[in-house]
C-alpha cells in the first residue's frame, strides 16, 4: 500500500554528502517523509564529457552517500533513465509535495532544470532550486553596468569583497518511505564500460574531509611556494570532492579564512593565492554561464577560423606520452595511471598539443574530460582556450611555453618525469632541459622528440600573425 502521507524529493545530483548540504537541508527541514534520491544516466560505452575514472569515483561516492543517508535514519533511492522521465514516476509514487535540488553550472544540467520546472508545474508539486556549486552564482559578479567580466582581475576584486556564505549544520533525522522501491547502487558496467585499472582518489564524503583537513593543515600555507612543481605535494588535491561536491565550497572556504587568521604573513599569502585558485573556478563557471558557446568555438572571436591540424600520429603520441618531451609524456602518463594531472603539466601539455602540434584545443578538452576524476566542464574549457591562447583572459598567442625550459623551471631534478616514466629512471635529469643533442633517444624504448619545439612555435606565430592580417 502507498504511504498516505506526501513525502518531499531531495534530488541528488553533484552534491553526494550530508555535511552543508543546503537542498537536503530544507527538505527535511519539513519533517515529512523524505526520499533522497540519484538517477543514474542511461547512456552505454563511449561518452564526450566522462569515462571509466569519474563513473568509478562517482560510483564509491554513491556507495559512501547511501550509507551517512542511513545514519539520519534514511535511505537512497536509485533510478535510472532520463532526468523527467524517472522523476515523474516518482513524484506520482511518494506523492511528493515538494522536489528539492541543487542548480546545476553548466548548460546541459540547466536545460534540464527547465523541463524539470515545467514538470513540477504541470504535476503541481513546489519546485525548490537552491544554490550550491560555487560562493557566487554568475549574475552576483557583473560589472557595474550589469555586464559580464571577460577578465579575471576585475572579477576577482569584485568577487573578493562580496560576503561569503558559512557552512550549515547537517540536516535533521528523517525517514525515507518504506514503499518505495530502489535499484542497486551503480557500478561502472551499467554504463556499459570495465572497471578501470587507474589508481584512482579514495570516493566518498568522508576521505574528500580527510583530504581538506590535511591540506588546510599542511599545503595551503605554502601553496604559493609549491603548486606549481609537480613533484612535489603542493596541491589540495581537493577538486575531484568540489566536482562531485562531497565537500561543499562554503567549507573549504571556511576552513580557509580560519587557518589564515592563525597564519604568519607568508602563511597567509599562500592561503590567498590559494583563496584566488577558488576564484578562478567561478569565474569560468561565469563564462560558460554567460558564453555557452565557448564548447563549440573560440571565446575570442578573433581566433576563430584558426588553422588546425588533422590528428594523426602525433596526437596518438600525445595521448599515450609517448611524444618524446619527457615533462609532456609525464604529465599524460600521470593521467593515464590516475585520473589526474598536476596543474602545471596540464598548462603545459595543453599548449604543446596547440602550439607545439596545433591540434584542435577541442580534441585534447574531450579527451581529459573523458579521463579526469575532476573533469569540470567550465574549468576544463577555460583552461584549454587558456593555452590554446583563445579564451577569457587568456595567455597572449605568442606566449607560448617552450617543454624544455618548463622543465628546467618546475621540474630540474626530473622528480616528476622519473616518478612516471620508469625508462627514464637512469637518465641525468639535466638531459630533460633540451633535445638530446646526439641525435639519440634519452634511454632505450623512449622516443626521439616528435617535433622541434623552435621550429613549431614559429609555425604558430605565422598561424596566428596570419589569421590576424585576414581579419582586418
Amino acid at each position: 500500500m502507498p504511504d498516505p502521507q506526501p513525502s518531499i524529493i531531495h534530488w541528488f545530483r553533484r552534491d553526494l554528502r550530508i555535511a552543508d548540504n543546503p537542498s537536503l537541508s530544507s527538505a527535511a527541514e519539513s519533517g515529512l517523509p523524505l526520499v533522497p534520491l540519484y538517477i543514474t544516466s542511461d547512456w552505454q560505452g563511449r561518452h564526450h564529457w566522462t569515462g571509466p575514472n569519474r563513473q568509478q569515483f562517482l560510483c564509491g561516492s554513491l556507495a559512501a552517500l547511501a550509507k551517512n543517508l542511513e545514519t539520519l535514519g534514511g535511505r537512497l533511492i536509485v533510478r535510472r533513465g532520463g532526468a523527467i522521465a524517472e522523476l515523474r514516476k516518482i513524484i506520482r509514487e511518494c506523492r511528493a509535495a515538494a522536489l528539492h535540488y541543487h542548480a546545476s553550472p553548466d548548460p546541459f544540467g540547466k536545460s534540464v532544470e527547465t523541463q524539470v520546472s515545467l514538470l513540477c508545474a504541470e504535476l503541481g508539486v513546489e519546485c525548490h532550486i537552491h544554490a550550491d556549486i560555487a560562493l557566487h552564482g554568475p549574475d552576483e559578479v557583473l560589472t557595474q553596468s550589469g555586464q559580464p567580466y571577460r577578465v579575471f582581475t576585475p572579477y576577482f576584486r569584485n568577487w573578493e569583497n562580496l560576503p561569503k556564505s558559512s557552512p550549515i549544520a547537517k540536516p535533521r533525522p528523517f525517514k525515507t518511505p518504506d514503499h518505495l522501491t530502489s535499484l542497486p547502487l551503480p557500478t561502472v558496467a551499467d554504463w556499459g564500460l570495465e572497471v578501470p585499472e587507474t589508481q584512482i582518489a579514495e570516493p566518498g564524503e568522508s576521505a574528500a574531509r580527510g583530504r581538506l583537513k590535511h591540506a588546510i593543515a599542511g599545503k595551503i600555507e605554502n601553496y604559493s611556494a609549491s603548486r606549481d612543481f609537480p613533484g612535489a605535494d603542493g596541491t589540495s588535491r581537493i577538486s575531484q570532492d568540489l566536482r562531485h561536491g562531497l565537500v561543499s565550497i562554503r567549507t573549504v572556504h571556511a576552513a580557509c579564512l580560519k587557518a589564515r587568521a592563525a597564519a604568519d604573513h607568508v602563511g597567509k599569502a599562500g592561503i590567498d593565492t590559494f583563496i584566488k585558485e577558488l576564484a578562478w573556478r567561478e569565474f569560468y563557471f561565469a563564462i560558460l554561464h554567460h558564453f555557452p558557446n565557448v564548447l563549440r568555438e573560440e571565446f575570442n572571436a578573433d581566433w576563430r577560423g584558426l588553422e588546425w591540424h588533422e590528428p594523426g600520429r602525433d596526437f596518438e603520441a600525445w595521448k599515450t606520452g609517448t611524444t618524446g618531451f619527457p615533462i609532456v609524456d609525464a604529465g599524460m602518463r600521470e593521467l593515464l595511471a590516475t585520473g589526474f594531472m598536476h596543474n602545471r603539466v596540464r598548462m603545459i601539455t595543453a599548449m604543446f598539443l596547440t602550439k607545439d602540434l596545433h591540434i584542435d584545443w577541442k580534441l585534447g578538452e574531450s579527451w581529459f574530460m573523458r579521463h579526469l576524476v575532476d573533469g569540470e566542464i567550465a574549468s576544463n574549457n577555460g583552461g584549454w582556450q587558456w593555452s590554446a591562447g583563445t579564451g577569457a583572459d587568456a595567455a597572449p598567442y605568442f606566449r607560448i611555453q617552450n617543454p624544455w625550459s618548463q622543465t628546467a623551471r618546475y621540474d630540474p631534478d626530473g622528480v616528476y618525469i622519473k616518478r612516471w616514466i620508469p625508462e627514464l629512471a637512469k637518465v641525468h635529469p639535466s638531459r630533460f632541459l633540451e633535445p638530446p643533442k646526439d641525435g639519440r633517444p634519452l634511454a632505450p624504448g623512449y622516443p626521439l622528440p616528435c617535433v622541434d619545439h623552435k621550429t613549431e612555435r614559429e609555425r604558430t606565430l605565422a598561424i596566428f600573425n596570419r589569421l590576424r592580417s585576414q581579419k582586418r
